[in-house]
């Protein structure tokens, strides 16, 4: 239902923001120009009425979003752990969407759990709290179950949630299409591909056995980390819209004040957060991709507490190995290497030079580096980055886009415990151990060992393989008879070696 009627929720978007004044927030946020002033007010005034009303107890920016649905509450999310490119103020009122929006009904809860869970709620908790948290897709009990009184979290969907998403992303799509027609120079960036990809992360967050299961396979990743902890999933009694785990107890990463009072290093609590995401992104290629404020709690004894795994990204090999080379490039500051490895991987088309494009790159890295982070503009350098990628011709990566958008999202976590943190600095440690376990002589034998391995699969069908090959081979070959019966003999011989040193690799190394 991608159509024209999405032309009118569009400038009602518009309308709201004008309505409650967010317009003004965000114009002021981003010190736009007189002449951009003038033409909004123009333009969205004498709509305001089309627009939401919001809850006027509300931060204009919140209400705005809140108002607009959960799909404008998830994009709000990501500006909220960024107070370099959005301004303290914005990012202080945005913050309240990671957990704080307003709940839905307790009972309506409760009634969701007992037809999830098919029992009544009082033979499951002997205690069931009031929301604690709430977000865009669903809100946080805390309760004692009946069988031991162990504290729980309870995680409930909003009642008509996916719904709602679907008419926001329907809309979003029409935008994006509308965007493709009316500004060609903008198809590089896909943002059809990038709506797509938007969609299929936040739908997966809509069935919490998806998440119960995500729970599961970072739990197995990380067991051994230090200073990592993840809370257990009660399997029994969790199902598509309820999900229950061990409570996570802890300070809230975004608290400054109560980490400071509880005697926290946030210094190196901040330094914990990014290492781990990097180690979890390239170690396992699993990682938590919505990792904000709101998703992290602080243990007493400093380790650090990730829950809600809605959104979990994921990256292959190849993909991990690019981007260590990338990050490892811009740490030694070796733009030129960085530049080869975006040819080498097709991120830039090859009829571009690729000095001229170190050369960019270079302006985009020079200035982080001996800089104190509180010192950087980060919304400047995305600007520049931006402009490099349009000077290109490089189109959007949708298999990065989660990766890249959390490592924005973990950064700014990171620079509220600590302002002064430099993400390079921080990343060098993890970034070096990865690249000489994955790039060099052991990465070499480890990845000849995988390939035997799938050669020794074959194992089985070789007599039918060297049989079909030398039917080919002989309907094909010369009048002659020699050449062509030596190159069988070759054929069957080279199957032969192949596949019997692929399974005896496989089965004896």
């Amino acid at each position: 239902m991608r159509g024209p009627h999405n032309i009118f929720r569009l400038i009602r978007t518009g309308a709201t923001f004008e309505r409650t004044g967010a317009m003004n927030v965000i114009l002021n946020a981003y010190q736009a120009p007189v002449g951009l002033r003038l033409t909004a007010k123009i333009l969205g005034w004498p709509f305001q009425w089309l627009g939401y009303k919001g809850d006027p107890a509300m931060p204009p920016v919140t209400r705005a979003l809140t108002a607009l649905g959960p799909a404008y509450i998830k994009f709000g999310q990501i500006l909220s752990t960024r107070p370099d490119v959005v301004g303290d103020e914005l990012a202080a009122q945005l913050r309240v969407l990671q957990d704080k929006l307003p709940p839905f009904p307790i009972e309506e809860a409760q009634t969701m759990i007992e037809a999830e869970l098919e029992r009544p709620l009082t033979s499951i908790f002997q205690d069931f709290s009031a929301p604690v948290a709430a977000a865009s897709i669903a809100q946080v009990h805390r309760a004692k179950l009946a069988v031991d009184g162990a504290d729980v979290a309870v995680k409930v969907l909003r009642p008509g949630i996916e719904r709602a998403f679907r008419k926001d992303i329907d809309a979003f799509y029409f935008a994006a299409r509308m965007v493709e027609i009316l500004a060609p120079g903008a198809r590089r960036l896909r943002p059809l591909d990038v709506i797509a990809h938007f969609e299929g992360v936040v739908l997966g967050e809509l069935d919490l056995r998806l998440e119960s299961s995500a729970a599961g396979e970072f739990a197995a990743n990380t067991e051994s980390d230090e200073g990592f902890q993840l809370p257990h999933i009660n399997w029994s009694l969790s199902g598509k819209n309820v999900m229950t785990m061990d409570w996570a107890e802890g300070i809230s990463a975004g608290d400054n004040a109560a980490l400071d009072a509880a005697g926290h290093d946030r210094r190196q609590i901040g330094e914990r957060i990014l290492q781990l995401f990097l180690s979890h992104a390239l170690r396992d290629g699993f990682f938590h991709a919505d990792l904000h404020q709101g998703n992290i709690k602080i243990a007493a004894n400093g380790d650090v507490i990730a829950y809600d795994f809605g959104i979990m990204g994921r990256i292959d090999e190849y993909t991990r190995r690019v981007y260590a080379e990338i990050l490892f490039g811009f740490i030694r500051r070796d733009y030129k290497r960085v530049a080869e490895v975006h040819f080498e991987a097709g991120y830039v088309p090859a009829d571009k030079d690729v000095d001229e494009f170190a050369r960019a790159l270079r302006a985009v890295g020079e200035p982080i580096f001996g800089m104190d982070a509180t010192q950087i503009s980060m919304g400047r350098v995305l600007t520049y980055l931006f402009d490099v990628t349009e000077q290109f011709g490089m189109e959007t990566r949708t298999e990065l886009i989660l990766l890249q958008r959390t490592m924005v999202v973990v950064e700014g976590v990171a620079r509220s415990l600590h302002p002064q943190i430099n993400i390079w600095e921080v990343a060098k440690p993890i970034v070096e151990d990865y690249i000489k376990r994955s790039i060099g002589p052991k990465a070499l034998i480890k990845d000849l060992l995988k390939t035997a391995r799938v050669l020794s699969r074959f194992g089985p069908k070789l007599p039918q393989l060297a049989e079909a090959a030398l039917i080919r081979t002989y309907n094909t070959a010369q009048p002659t008879v020699q050449k062509p019966g030596m190159k069988k003999r070759w054929l069957v011989l080279a199957l032969l070696v192949g596949g019997g040193g692929g399974w005896l690799a496989a089965h004896f190394i």
